[in-house]
């Protein structure tokens, strides 16, 4: 692969949805920690985390809609490319 094909590929790697989906993949991994964490004291029988520890869950599907509009992005312009 020449230098350019090379180059011509790291760009169209970091577009706009592309990085919607990696923050969007970041910000589901943590609320599924969160979810994991807030979830274990039922199981272990032990006092349940306050009320915003369940509010951190959220980013579960805050994550998942971030991820899916990254997508959405990505076939929009892929789309308008493929016009030109």
């Amino acid at each position: 692969m020449t230098t350019e094909t090379q180059a011509g590929t790291d760009r169209e790697a970091l577009t706009t949805g592309d990085r919607l989906v990696r923050v969007g993949a970041v910000v589901f991994f943590v609320g599924a920690l969160a979810t994991l964490v807030t979830v274990a004291p039922l199981f272990l029988h032990t006092a349940p985390f306050p009320s915003y520890a369940y509010l951190v869950c959220m980013l579960m599907g805050a994550g998942f809609l971030i991820a899916g509009a990254g997508v959405l992005h990505t076939i929009a312009e892929q789309r308008r490319r493929a016009r030109a």
